[in-house]
């Protein structure tokens, strides 16, 4: 192969894509540097989670699994429902689950923020941060008005104008 390409196509003779390093492509190429398991249910997480998208900018560091979707199972990754909805999880490159305020410290990692959330993992810092989300934890379902919560999911919201019981 002589090592032409085409600018235009980004293809070199014989067929083979040329992508840049930095580029989109080259983002979703490769696998995400973190992945968030997220509860779509609840309105904070939410919150939480389109913040980290917008932060990512479509580079592709970070992926968020929403944990209420159908179809969602926790056993592909050793975890079970109850233990994914008590409080957030994580899975790193190389398939560590991690869980609480670690979660946060790597998923603002890798959307180029860590320096953020650094102080939460300083010696005496990270004791406190860790113990006040367990708190949060422990009451996220009433504090986002979802006690009734049965088994770990809420059954789907009536679609607006649906008045029934």
């Amino acid at each position: 192969m002589s090592g032409h390409h085409d600018r235009e196509t980004g293809n070199r003779e014989g067929g083979e894509r040329i992508v840049a390093p930095g580029s989109v492509e080259t983002a979703l190429m490769r696998p995400p540097r973190f992945t968030i398991l997220v509860d779509g249910e609840c309105p904070l997480c939410r919150r939480e989670a389109d913040l980290l998208r917008r932060m990512d900018r479509g580079r592709g560091g970070l992926r968020i699994v929403d944990i209420a979707a159908p179809g969602f199972d926790p056993g592909t990754m050793g975890l079970t429902l109850p233990q994914v909805m008590a409080r957030i999880h994580g899975v790193t490159e190389d398939g560590t689950i991690v869980e609480g305020v670690e979660v946060f410290r790597r998923a603002y990692d890798a959307v180029g923020w860590g320096w953020l959330l650094a102080p939460t993992g300083w010696p005496g810092l990270r004791w406190i941060s860790d113990r006040l989300y367990r708190l949060f934890a422990a009451q996220r379902l009433r504090l986002t008005g979802r006690a009734g919560c049965a088994e770990g999911r809420c059954a789907p919201r009536a679609a607006a104008g649906d008045n029934r019981a």
